[in-house]
């Protein structure tokens, strides 16, 4: 891991709150893959390669906090792109997940995270759940090696049901698991790959598909249970319809977050994706456990599932992160344009002082740092890990911009990215991903994409 020096930005966001936001103009120096110094105008030292960084603004990584990464090759298919989400559950995913073999999930893992690194994403969450009785295939492995070979931070969570019908509009037509079959993979997945301690690049999660139905009461309880037990985190869906909160007040009598209160899944250790349809009365519970979530607003837009009511939550100091869910469900599933959205959408719905271009900063990086409880990540800081994207505006869409530090945000697009780096090692150089022949990549995704079609 060699010593590095940025120098010349334009400007550098630090991904933190208020108004530590904004570095200004400065240099940055990279030593053990950490962050050792944040200046203007530092000298290079005789054993550190030096970045050029004039044209360029630098941020953090971004943290994208709940994907499926299956869902690179089932973008746009016809049958399910103006379906709501059970409907487009039932023409999309659902149907072809037996038929998604070791080489497809391959395939749409190299796509899927290519794109994230080329927006600037050095650490990826995926919510895989594609597990059934039956199951030839440790796909959690395969996730793992992909990372490994693109080098960006990894999380899987890790997915799967033992109730098979329990919602009469779900679209389940997987033979479930048993609960030890769930925790005992959770278990090898754990012992094999999550890390601890400062900086972890690989970190296993308990990540049943939906706590309200996938699961029953008694079997969520156990869930939570196992996985504190080997000190892993717990993640979920809850509330991304109406149709969530509506089967929870009929099944169980209550709202989905009092139903997690009941069965132990709040707390500082867990996640949900989406949470589009969160009552008043559910948001003190999750202020006082500390639960977060993670935003996915284009894929609410996509499918009309509504919008969340982030910026509330953000300020009222629940952990607020964002996402791009499945590419299947968000057919642009990078960052920069998730984090567009994220500063657009709200504004539309609540005015133009709803959410500023640094608070959506924060939830795609610190925030999603926090979720997933990597405190060494996320922000630009004396001491950090140096996971940092250095975009140059080079593009038309970046002409005549005044305030170049929310260039990538405000303006979004594809921002042309000068440099990717994780633990100061360059994963994109000059707009590429080393070692990895895209065109070979698409020629392989076209052939994957139409064994599925």
């Amino acid at each position: 891991m060699s010593d590095l020096l940025i120098r010349g930005a334009e400007a550098v966001m630090t991904g933190l709150p208020g108004d530590q936001a904004r570095a200004g103009a400065v240099d940055l120096r990279i030593r053990d893959g950490v962050i050792h110094e944040m200046t203007a105008g530092l000298i290079p030292a005789a054993d550190e390669r030096v970045i050029e960084a004039r044209g360029c603004v630098v941020y953090p990584g971004w943290v994208n906090t709940h994907h499926h990464l299956f869902q690179s090759l089932l973008k746009a298919v016809p049958e399910g792109i103006n379906e709501p989400l059970f409907g487009w559950l039932g023409a999309v995913p659902y149907p072809r997940l037996t038929r998604i073999r070791d080489h497809h999930l391959e395939t749409a893992a190299m796509v899927g995270l290519a794109e994230l690194l080329l927006s600037g994403t050095s650490t990826c969450a995926d919510h895989h759940y594609i597990y059934y009785a039956g199951l030839d295939s440790e796909m959690g492995d395969v996730l793992f090696e992909v990372a490994d070979r693109l080098g960006l931070r990894f999380v899987l969570c890790r997915g799967g049901a033992t109730e098979k019908g329990r919602h009469p509009g779900y679209p389940n037509n997987l033979e479930s698991e048993s609960v030890d079959d769930i925790i005992n993979d959770v278990q090898r997945l754990r012992e094999r790959y999550h890390q601890v301690g400062a900086n972890p690049m690989r970190q296993v999660v308990m990540a049943p598909t939906t706590p309200t139905f996938s699961v029953n009461p008694a079997v969520l309880r156990e869930l939570a249970r196992a996985a504190r037990s080997m000190g892993v985190r717990l993640h979920s869906h809850l509330s991304e319809t109406r149709d969530y909160v509506t089967y929870c007040r009929e099944v169980h009598g209550m709202t989905p977050v009092q139903f997690c209160a009941e069965n132990e899944w709040l707390g500082e250790d867990v996640w949900f994706a989406h949470m589009v349809h969160v009552a008043d009365d559910e948001l003190p519970l999750l202020l006082q456990t500390g639960t977060g979530i993670a935003h996915c607003p284009q894929s609410n837009c996509r499918l009309g599932s509504g919008i969340a009511r982030a910026p509330e939550m953000s300020r009222l100091g629940i952990p607020v992160s964002l996402a791009v869910d499945g590419a299947a469900s968000n057919e642009a599933a990078d960052m920069i344009q998730e984090a567009h959205l994220a500063w657009m959408v709200h504004r539309a719905q609540g005015g133009a002082d709803a959410v500023t271009a640094e608070e959506v900063i924060e939830w795609g990086t610190r925030g999603g740092a926090r979720v997933l409880g990597l405190d060494g990540i996320g922000t630009l800081s004396v001491g950090s890990a140096a996971d940092l994207a250095i975009y140059d505006l080079d593009q038309p869409r970046y002409f005549g911009v005044h305030d170049v530090a929310v260039a990538p945000v405000c303006a979004g697009g594809t921002a042309s990215l000068r440099y990717l780096l994780v633990n100061g090692k360059p994963v994109v150089e000059n707009g590429v991903i080393p070692g990895l022949d895209m065109e070979a990549l698409r020629e392989q995704a076209a052939r994957a994409t139409a064994e599925l079609h």
